[in-house]
């Protein structure tokens, strides 16, 4: 039987859980590493390449499905740069959304932090229910259930 690495050398390797690349194995993100007589897994050095690659991609923002397929291209398929390159406009188009998204939000929580500042200027809040943001979600939220 060939010689292999145990899943905890493996983890530290990678930096990743033994539960994560126990989910990697069960997702079929990697393939089933051969067993030792005593059932322990056995994993080889193309493995924990493969789960280097998974944590890369990961950290660019790709999805499960995603890396899925681009383990595939990158184990063979024809013109993979071609079909890398569409993925990566997709996610593109994908960041530049939750980016536009989130620069919303930020205008919308510095202005309710100006509105906070500006009452504790004037002292207008001496009491709980002085707070004008809290006065505004209360009256957002209203007109959000009455549409």
């Amino acid at each position: 039987m060939s010689q292999g690495l145990q899943i905890g050398i493996v983890a530290q390797r990678t930096g990743l859980s033994v539960d994560a690349i126990r989910f990697y194995e069960r997702e079929g993100l990697v393939s089933a590493p051969v067993r030792s007589e005593g059932g322990f897994r056995l994993f080889q050095a193309e493995d924990i390449e493969e789960f280097q690659f998974i944590q890369s991609a990961q950290e660019l923002g790709f999805s499960l499905d995603e890396i899925r397929e681009l383990l595939a291209l990158r184990n063979g398929a024809p013109k993979p740069c071609l079909h890398v390159e569409q993925l990566l406009e997709k996610k593109l188009a994908s960041v530049r959304h939750k980016m536009a998204v989130l620069q919303g939000l930020e205008a919308k929580l510095r202005k309710a932090q100006g509105q906070c500042q500006e009452a504790l200027r004037t002292k207008r809040t001496q009491q709980k229910a002085d707070c004008p943001v809290l006065e505004e979600i209360v009256s957002g939220s209203d007109a959000g259930r009455q549409k």
